[in-house]
Formats: C-alpha cells, structure tokens, sequence
C-alpha cells in the first residue's frame, strides 16, 4: 500500500503546486529580487505548502487504509503544521529571525515532549554508554532545529534544497530498509516523493520557490526523521544522519565560521554559501545544482557504507571525509578567500 500513497502524493503535489502558485500571489507571498538573490524577476513563494499538503494526503491514506499506527506520529504531524504555519507567515510578512526562531523551538518541544523523541544515550565504539540524562532534551532540540536551519540556508537557487532534501530523504529511507523501521521508511518515502512532484515546478527555470514554508518544513521532517532512524545507537552511527547532511551541515558551519572571521554576527546573511561561491567561480545556475546533487548522494553514499563498516573502517572513512571537505572548502573560498590552512600547509611541506 505504501506504493500507492507514494503515487498519490507525487500526483497530489504536481496538482496541488499550480493552485499554491496562484494563492501566494493572491496572498502577496513572493519573492522580490535584491543584491544578495539570483532571480531577477518577483516569483511566488509558498511552494512549500503544496509539498505539505501533498505528504499529508499520502500519509493520511496510508493511515487509513492500513491502519498505519506510530507512537510518534501524531506529535510529527502537530509539530510539523507548525513548523509549516512559521513558514507561511514569514513567506507572507518576512517575520524576525526570533520570530521564526519561535516557532521551530515549539515544534521541537512538541516532537521531544509530546512523542518522546530524543537522545537517551549512546553507546561509544569501545564499550561503555554515554547518558544525556536531562541533557537529552536540549540536545535534540538543538538538533532539531540546527538541522531546519541548515536546509533553509541552502534554498538559493531553483530546485537546490528541493533536490538535495530528496536525496537526504531517499537515504534515510535506504537506512530505514536496512534498520527494519517501518515509520522511518513510510514517511521519508511520501514526503520525497512529494518532493519530486514539486520539482517539476521548481527545477531551474523555477515557475515557484517553496520559500521557507517548504524549506523550514523538509529541514525540520529530515531531522526528525534522522533521530526516529538513529537514536540510542552506536556513538559511530549516528554520525550517520551527520555525514547524510554533509551538504547543508557543512554549508552552514563554514558559514557561520566565514562571517566571524570577518566580524559579522555569526546570523548576518551574505552572499557566499556554497552555490554562490560556485556561481562565482564560473559555473552555470543549473551546473551548480547539479554539482551540489552529486555532492549530496556522495554524502548519501557514504552514510551507507559508514553503516555497514567496522569501527577503524568507520573512523578512516569520517578522516578522508573530514580532509575532503576542507580542501573543497578553501579551494572555492567557503570560509573566506584568506582560510587556506590546509592548503598552506602543504605549500610549506612542499618547499
């Protein structure tokens, strides 16, 4: 049956985006062009809501045609109109950054209070287990909204965080197959599937942005959904989600690391996430896209096979990765045109 609602929410969304379209410019929910956006031309900006609506529909048929029962299910649903009423309204008003802050700290705490999901404990690689006790809640509140956070960040260009939330949602539902959660598996499979009917919307030329109503929601559902996958696990796996977001995750650390460096408040915005500084080094809209897609199902790939390694294969495969991405950050001036530690280093022991 999951293959029917995943069928249903692909048609839902390609339905459902070409009305969302026209609402948000009935509702003034667009999107201006200005010196730090690519787009040259107002465009709407409530995308997100059809991705929405379209998940809810291939949930709720799930649900009530199998008798689809979870724990947690009703708590993600609740938290998640949140998360997708914070979107809607910023898309219409451009609230505070408090303001939206606000909203996915609540969604959080639904998800941590009202479903119980969170970090107990993690049991290191060489014997032992590490207890959050208490500490657990703030932790995964910390996660929760970190992650919504890093796949807002990258929505810059058409069909970016659209593709790369696809390719986090097709991995998480791999792992989910191979951990045997059912939950896991269902609901990154209908809302990557809706995700893909949106696409054909979105990709480059993009007829709709999904805003943050869209962006704020598959950040805070791939969060959710990592700590549904991988909780109370291994210390090594749960390094996995890390790696599956390696693309955002990454793209949010030296951004924050960039605008210190330079004396900005670690929020301020800017112009240099990793789409911008690969538009700056010359390639095109849509090559850049598909640069970050391919970097992205690296990083998918690699969770897999981090899943399936022993701990000093697990520890390699984190080095090369690690190693990878700062010589890929200074190469195309990530963290800033004058971060070059690495590659300096290497000039020394060259000399």
């Amino acid at each position: 049956m999951i293959y029917v609602s995943l069928i249903v929410a692909f048609i839902a969304a390609i339905i459902l985006t070409p009305l969302v379209k026209r609402l948000a410019f009935r509702l003034g929910a667009v999107d201006a062009p200005n010196y730090r956006k690519v787009h040259a031309r107002i465009m709407p900006r409530l995308g997100g809501l059809a991705i929405f609506g379209a998940f809810m529909i291939g949930i709720l048929l799930l649900k009530f045609v199998t008798n689809f029962q979870s724990d947690y299910l009703y708590a993600i649903l609740i938290a998640a109109t949140i998360i997708v009423i914070t979107g809607i309204v910023d898309d219409m008003r451009e609230i505070s950054a408090k303001a939206k802050l606000l909203g996915q700290i609540i969604a959080a705490c639904i998800v941590v209070f009202g479903g119980g999901i969170q970090i107990d404990n993690i049991n290191l690689p060489f014997g032992g287990e590490l207890e959050f006790g208490w500490l657990g809640i703030p932790f995964t509140i910390i996660w929760i909204v970190g992650i919504t956070n890093a796949i807002n960040l990258i929505d810059g260009l058409d069909g970016l965080a659209a593709g790369v939330s696809t390719i986090a949602l097709i991995t998480l539902a791999v792992m989910a197959m191979i951990m045997g959660n059912g939950i896991v598996i269902a609901m990154a499979a209908i809302l990557a599937a809706a995700t893909i009917g949106f696409l054909f919307f979105n990709f480059h030329p993009a007829k709709i942005f999904m805003g943050d109503t869209g962006a704020l929601f598959l950040g805070f559902m791939i969060a959710v959904l990592a700590l549904l996958g991988f909780k109370n696990v291994a210390v090594i796996s749960f390094v996995i989600p890390v790696i599956m977001l390696g693309v955002p995750i990454s793209d949010t650390f030296f951004a924050i690391v960039r605008r210190l460096r330079s004396g900005k408040k670690w929020s301020d915005p800017d112009k240099s996430h990793l789409h911008h500084r690969l538009l700056d080094v010359g390639f095109s809209h849509s090559q850049t896209v598909m640069i970050i897609y391919a970097m992205a199902a690296m990083f998918g790939l690699a969770a897999v096979i981090f899943s399936m390694a022993k701990v000093w294969g697990a520890i390699l495969l984190i080095a090369v990765i690690l190693v990878a991405i700062e010589l890929f950050v200074e190469i195309i001036g990530l963290a800033g045109k004058n971060y070059k530690p690495l590659l300096n280093l290497v000039r020394i022991f060259n000399k």
